[in-house]
């Protein structure tokens, strides 16, 4: 019988994370799990890193440490870099020495945020806002620093945990009888177990390293989520359309992120299931 391999996980206690505590059953035949909250893990820091590394010596690292606020990090430059790419470069070098696969999450925001084609994992730029940038950085150092890395660009990810947009939604359309939300952002959501549960088929395979793209199926505007959202979980609030210029925010938004997943698709010959459906999933569980 092969040994266990051993993963260890930072930013246990954000979506994905958590999300992963959710289903982690399924796969622990084959894996043994280290969940590190920021508290217990601070990827920023190198002693911690070559610490814990030395103590756990994990097989696998799946890094869900990110800093997310994408409008603070207008005025958090220097800690948003320090997290996403500074962060990210140390685990890349603890991983190199431990020779451990390194999975890395990223973002739609790498991409120039402007098209009608969805983007390939060779088109990113960093030049949408500081958010963007700093993955952009991080994911550039973690290539450049171990060939072992597959690094992952998802988009509007949503789960039950934490703070995100279906939540959101769910708690205004309870307190308000109308909402508005941006009409002119187009893109696809994620729901986080669809996102894990691909990434467990992408490390059983031969070359499973580089950039992959992933989200669910189909595209949408903000919009368009809402009113499924509130339509699903039969909230009677009216949702109205308005263009991002009347919704005025410190970072730049995408007007287009959506993002061609025929990469992942190659390499795991997973189905990945329509944005609408997954919604619904989740929903019926939340």
């Amino acid at each position: 019988m092969d040994a266990k391999r051993k993963i260890a996980i930072s930013g246990a206690n954000g979506q994905l994370g958590l999300s992963l505590k959710e289903i982690a059953h399924l796969y622990e035949a084959d894996y043994d799990f280290i969940y590190c909250s920021r508290e217990e893990l601070d990827i920023a820091d190198t002693e911690q890193i070559n610490a814990f590394f030395q103590e756990q010596k994990p097989d696998l690292f799946f890094n869900f440490a990110a800093y997310t606020n994408v409008d603070l990090a207008e005025e958090e430059k220097e800690k948003a870099f320090l997290i996403n790419a500074t962060g990210a470069e140390n685990l890349a070098i603890a991983c190199r020495e431990a020779n451990c696969h390194l999975i890395h999450i990223s973002t739609d925001y790498v991409y120039p945020g402007i098209g009608q084609t969805a983007f390939k994992e060779d088109q990113a730029e960093n030049e949408l806002n500081v958010y963007g940038a700093s993955k952009r950085a991080g994911e550039i150092a973690v290539l450049k620093t171990w060939n072992k890395s597959s690094v992952i660009r998802t988009s509007w990810l949503y789960s039950k945990h934490k703070n995100n947009f279906v939540k959101s939604m769910i708690r205004y359309g309870m307190e308000r009888n109308v909402l508005t939300v941006v009409n002119d952002q187009i893109g696809s959501p994620t729901w986080t177990r669809d996102l894990l549960q691909s990434i467990f088929v992408l490390i059983q395979t031969d070359e499973p390293y580089g950039i992959f793209n992933y989200s669910n199926e189909g595209k949408c505007s903000w919009y368009d989520f809402a009113k499924s959202i509130m339509q699903l979980k039969e909230i009677d609030c009216q949702i109205k359309p308005i263009p991002t210029k009347e919704f005025p925010r410190p970072a730049r938004r995408p007007g287009f992120s959506l993002m061609d997943k025929s990469k992942i698709k190659a390499q795991t010959q997973v189905d990945i299931p329509h944005w609408e459906a997954s919604l619904k999933k989740m929903l019926s569980e939340y």
